[in-house]
């Protein structure tokens, strides 16, 4: 009887088509831990149908401090990328160490036919990103790029009224973003994050990248990619005594040909916050949080919401959205968060407003 049941077994999995057989388990590897957001992963990424084989980490003491803290098994642990993506042969990396590797890590695994996600934003730079992009697509790969407002509901939301059919809330004419905190020396961020956040090589900026890309992400996807004619910023270091490199200040605006997208980056906001303001000809939406938010149209009351992955049918955790794009199940929209061309634009963007900053002069894009 055991034999007939174990002859049966196979017989049904040879009839199982191999899409449904490969969605059985996505291996994922870790590539760096001194980003802030790498706990992510380790506390609520990991769900059914995932499995970590690997975590890359240069500092040996970051790395132990991981292991010890989530019982990790030592042969997991490598401090040579190539070796552990040789050893592990993940389906995707999560890439959550300075944003001036990047690039590196595209470069070891995109060849290789390794999804991968970085971490906010794509690359410092117009340069590095190009090379990034052009990887992934001869190696066809998908490289995407994790927000926290990406999964937001209030984001969504936010895109979904202004598409509406009945298009009460007319064409978009302005957008405002408001996005930081105190500093990440004022929250406590680990040192070693902290380290290479205030290097203008390693992080490409202060404020202004390390938020500014929040805003530059959303009102891409708000105006479907459309590129801005120009872009003006202005930088501050308010202070200089714990940010001497870089920026703490930031106010880009972002000049398209019917529309102006305002984005106020600070590392001095009295507290954290990720908000926004969006007006069109005939109404507002404005969020207050990931899920508060409120908004109306010409001739009616406010309305005041609370909004809810579930009824968006959102997918809230980065992670499981990256295993779905993996397994094939999801194919993200042109110009979409976590997208590829959207998040090029973001690096356009933001490599225009450190330019502006740095001259005091408009810069237009071609």
């Amino acid at each position: 009887m055991k034999l007939f049941a174990t002859v049966i077994g196979l017989f049904l999995m040879n009839l199982l088509p191999q899409s449904l057989m490969a969605q059985e388990k996505t291996k994922f590897a870790m590539v760096g831990l001194s980003h802030g957001h790498s706990l992510w992963f380790f506390e609520w990424g990991k769900q059914e149908g995932m499995e970590l084989v690997g975590v890359y980490e240069p500092d040996a003491a970051l790395a132990n401090r991981f292991k010890e803290r989530y019982d990790l098994d030592g042969s997991l642990i490598y401090d040579d990328l190539d070796k552990m993506l040789a050893d592990k042969k993940p389906d995707g990396i999560l890439v959550f160490g300075p944003i001036f590797y990047h690039l590196e890590a595209v470069e070891a695994a995109a060849p290789r036919g390794i999804h991968v996600m970085v971490e906010k934003p794509l690359s410092t730079n117009l340069k590095d990103a190009k090379r990034m992009a052009a990887l992934a697509r001869e190696n066809k790969i998908h490289l995407l790029t994790n927000y926290e407002t990406s999964w937001y509901p209030s984001t969504e939301k936010t895109y979904r009224l202004f598409e509406q059919d009945n298009g009460q809330l007319g064409g978009i004419r302005k957008m405002v973003f408001h996005h930081g905190h105190q500093g990440p020396k004022e929250i406590g961020v680990g040192p070693e994050f902290l380290n290479w956040l205030t290097d203008p090589k390693l992080n490409g900026g202060g404020a202004l990248v390390d938020f500014g890309c929040y805003g530059a992400n959303i009102m891409t996807y708000l105006k479907h990619g459309e590129k801005p004619l120009s872009v003006r910023a202005v930088t501050k270091n308010y202070k200089p005594e714990i940010y001497d490199k870089v920026d703490d200040e930031a106010t880009i605006i972002v000049d398209y040909k019917d529309a102006q997208g305002i984005i106020q980056a600070s590392w001095n906001w009295p507290f954290n916050r990720k908000d926004m303001e969006v007006y069109g000809q005939s109404g507002y939406v404005i969020t207050k949080d990931d899920e508060h938010m409120r908004w109306r149209f010409a001739g009616q009351q406010e309305v005041e919401s609370e909004v809810k992955a579930e009824a968006l049918d959102l997918i809230s955790n980065p992670f499981v959205y990256f295993d779905n794009v993996i397994k094939g199940n999801i194919e993200p929209a042109p110009y979409s968060l976590y997208s590829l061309e959207n998040n090029l634009m973001v690096v356009e963007i933001l490599e225009a407003a450190k330019e502006s900053a740095a001259t005091g002069r408009t810069v237009r894009l071609e």
